[in-house]
């Protein structure tokens, strides 16, 4: 198994792109060219790295980071995707992650922040390509494409940094009216998970369950999946989900348990069937 630091490493690069920021329920608030620099020196055994972005009408804002070790907040799956983010949720204090998806010489990364107490406040898109390349434009996510069934693997990693593990999953998502799709996500061992949400546009919201939850559907392929409320004392969990392709798909899902503590990190790579 590779280590955590060896996982970074597969981020190396200059990734050109913009950050998107998004209101709760999808709209456009903001969005701002960015270039971030991931540069290894002292043999690999360091990081730099650089963020600039440049806000409308505002001078460059840039940011400079030298590490030796990963930070106990993030973790990294076997192709270089993470998350960084909130060890522990609390009503009293800020709460969000950062999901980072890799596909050869494109990145999706996505941040999903909510206020002190409970309420999803803000959602930052940010999209990126390696600096020299030019891969074909990736539209936007829409629900016909992800009608069907998907089969893939889950591998998850934990933050006590034990092995990682990995199960087949199935997912299949259905119309049942106009307004109404169902979900069913089996595993390799326990009862199927059902769940029907209502369509409203590009936003798809779940609310029977511990947790009321929103899918939107976004550009780059991309879909957020998170609580709109967070309910104290229930399991949480917060997704990014990227359709590199028609047919083949990645999700990244960091999990909290009832306390309100990091649990997890899992990586589904699935294929449509």
């Amino acid at each position: 198994m590779t280590s955590q630091w060896q996982r970074l490493l597969k981020n190396t690069g200059t990734w050109q792109g913009s950050f998107t920021r998004l209101s709760p329920q999808g709209q456009v608030l903001t969005d701002t060219p960015s270039e971030v620099l991931l540069e290894p020196y002292d043999d690999n055994q360091a990081m730099r790295q650089i963020v600039c972005r440049w806000p409308a009408a505002q001078p460059v804002q840039e940011q400079t980071l030298d590490y030796r070790s990963v930070s106990r907040a993030t973790l990294f799956c076997e192709n270089g995707a993470f998350s960084y983010g909130s060890m522990q949720w609390s009503p009293f204090s800020e709460f969000g992650a950062e999901l980072g998806l890799i596909d050869r010489d494109r990145r999706l990364r996505l941040v999903q922040l909510f206020e002190k107490g409970q309420q999803l406040q803000s959602i930052t898109l940010i999209r990126e390509v390696l600096k020299g390349t030019d891969p074909p434009e990736i539209p936007p996510l829409q629900l016909e494409e992800l009608l069907g069934t998907w089969q893939g693997e889950a591998v998850t990693v934990y933050p006590d940094l034990s092995p990682d593990s990995s199960q087949a999953t199935m997912l299949t998502i259905e119309r049942v009216s106009d307004r109404e799709i169902q979900q069913t996500l089996e595993f390799d061992s326990g009862a199927p998970i059902r769940s029907v949400g209502q369509v409203e546009g590009n936003r798809i919201r779940f609310e029977v369950g511990s947790q009321p939850i929103q899918v939107l559907l976004l550009s780059y392929g991309a879909s957020s999946t998170c609580p709109t409320q967070i309910q104290p004392r229930q399991p949480l969990f917060l997704e990014a989900g990227w359709r590199l392709e028609p047919g083949r798909r990645q999700r990244l899902i960091r999990r909290y348990d009832a306390s309100g503590a990091w649990s997890s990190l899992t990586l589904v790579t699935e294929q449509k069937v």
